[in-house]
């Protein structure tokens, strides 16, 4: 049986460098790479990586920039991307890993700039209702 460290660091030394392959230069050297604290992503060999391919550009349970503890509500990934994503991804039954990595990528590229920008403006109502919460539950509010 294969450890997570070792299927993590096949995903990040294969997969993810595939995946990026058709991105051009300029955008890769502007991309922050965000993971969530599973055990797996926080193991020794995935962090090393991290800090080489994404030097103080990574976001991380031990990172430069740590993940926001139990803040769903306020990171765009988690408020838009990943739902979308794996709403499209999953649209039908996944047969292979081939066809998971295709449909990842065609999802990826789907994904227009002015759909991110509309999370990120509404950040700060989020954070207001949050606050008026006091970093309590308020997705019920917006």
């Amino acid at each position: 049986m294969t450890s997570l460290p070792v299927q993590e660091m096949r995903f990040l030394n294969e997969v993810l460098t595939e995946f990026l392959d058709d991105i051009p230069l300029a955008a890769i050297q502007g991309l922050w790479f965000q993971h969530d604290g599973a055990p797996a992503h926080f193991c020794a060999p995935v962090r090393g990586w991290l800090d080489m391919e994404y030097p103080g550009c990574w976001i991380g349970r031990g990172g430069p920039v740590l993940w926001p503890p139990r803040s769903p509500d306020l990171t765009p990934l988690d408020i838009f991307l990943w739902g979308h994503l794996k709403e499209l991804v999953y649209r039908d039954v996944v047969t292979t890993q081939m066809d998971l990595v295709a449909r990842l990528h065609a999802a990826g590229t789907s994904v227009e700039p002015a759909m991110l920008q509309r999370v990120m403006t509404d950040i700060p109502r989020r954070a207001q209702a949050c606050l008026d919460m006091h970093g309590g539950h308020f997705e019920h509010l917006l």
